[in-house]
């Protein structure tokens, strides 16, 4: 009497059908984890600017007129050298407050960033694209 080893073909396509099943799901969960990693890089790059903001209108009782975008605002103080997916931003103020607004590029190209600040000390954090 012989003895047979293996799976059968039936088998390996249920093992195959559930593998790809799996890979469905798990696949788009995954990039949605790795936007919101990468928007977290933005999120601290604007925390920054909130913080030079505040302290800038702690000493003039204004906001830091409006910014362009760069890489290395000497004005405010704020470093992106070292960030990755979010190298440059921009700062519009008016009377009541600033909007600070960053978006990605490379891998997070799509996923934008907006802080809204107020003379208030409030601030108001927008993603899109993530």
């Amino acid at each position: 009497m012989s003895k047979n080893f293996g799976f059968t073909l039936v088998e390996l396509v249920i093992v195959i059908v559930i593998v790809g099943i799996l890979s469905v799901v798990a696949v788009p969960i995954y990039k949605g984890y790795t936007k919101k990693a990468m928007a977290t890089e933005a999120e601290a790059t604007l925390g920054a600017i909130n913080t030079a903001q505040k302290v800038y209108y702690a000493e003039h009782s204004c906001f830091l007129p409006t910014v362009g975008a760069v890489s290395n605002n000497g004005t405010l103080d704020i470093n992106l050298l070292s960030n990755k997916y979010f190298t440059t931003f921009q700062v519009n103020t008016d009377v009541n407050g600033f909007t600070a607004t960053t978006t990605g590029s490379g891998a997070a190209a799509g996923i934008s960033v907006t802080l809204t600040g107020s003379d208030s000390g409030g601030a108001n954090l927008t993603r899109s694209g993530v």
